[in-house]
């Protein structure tokens, strides 16, 4: 069992789930995994229990009743890995847009003494593949906004590739967090640098998705829009 765990929500990823266990596996690092799965019709979780037996004791899963929301799975697998004593806790899609590469970079990173590591596509460095443009001016122009609303200085604030520290989770107060979406990775980020955490952005090559449907959604997007000037009055 490794101290360091990555917690990875699923919803019909049924073409990725394998494809991701077998690119972690091969890290030079040794990196637990937990999916956690809200009742993909496609098969999604039947396939991670195949993985679990090929992979005993590195690879587990969370079942849950329906869509509940990405912010909800995140803080269910937070708890669910402070629960069993990991130090190092990331949270990373399942459909390659975060490189399973870049695990180790932003592993290494974290041992510097910084407290929550983001995998970012706008600090130096960082890039954008496979994107029109008007969704990458979106998401760019999306986190000047929020930089704008909340006084932070972190380029990529709705960046869903991150590392903490469990100390960092286990101050934060995760049950007061109303967010489901990219508000949610917000909060998160707000929520380090309120309580005094240090934050780290290292560049990544963010691609978009080749198998698999993209969760993004209006009703996400107003979340986060009109969430942000609600983060500052949240008891974090």
């Amino acid at each position: 069992m490794s101290n360091t765990i990555i917690i990875i929500p699923t919803y019909n990823e049924l073409e990725n789930v394998q494809r991701m266990a077998d690119a972690i596996m091969k890290l030079p690092h040794s990196f637990d995994v937990l999916f956690i799965d809200d009742n993909s019709p496609d098969g999604t979780a039947q396939q991670i229990e195949k993985i679990m037996d090929q992979y005993p004791n590195r690879f587990f899963l969370e079942k849950r009743a329906g869509k509940l929301g990405l912010g909800t799975a995140y803080i269910h697998g937070f708890k669910w890995s402070l629960a069993n004593n990991y130090d190092f806790i990331f949270e990373m899609d399942c459909d390659f847009s975060h490189n399973p590469s870049d695990l180790v970079r932003m592993y290494e990173s974290i041992q510097k003494g910084h407290d929550l590591v983001i995998g970012s596509r706008y600090c130096r460095g960082g890039k954008v593949q496979n994107w029109p443009l008007k969704r990458i001016l979106m998401s760019y122009f999306a986190s000047v906004y929020v930089r704008l609303v909340l006084f932070i200085n972190i380029k990529d604030t709705t960046a869903g590739f991150k590392c903490y520290r469990s100390s960092v989770l286990k101050k934060i107060k995760l049950d007061n967090i109303p967010f489901k979406g990219y508000a949610f990775q917000v909060c998160m980020k707000y929520a380090a640098l309120k309580n005094g955490f240090k934050v780290k952005e290292i560049p990544i090559t963010f691609v978009d998705r080749e198998f698999g449907e993209s969760k993004m959604s209006t009703g996400i997007f107003k979340e986060a829009f009109f969430g942000v000037f609600k983060i500052r009055n949240i008891d974090l």
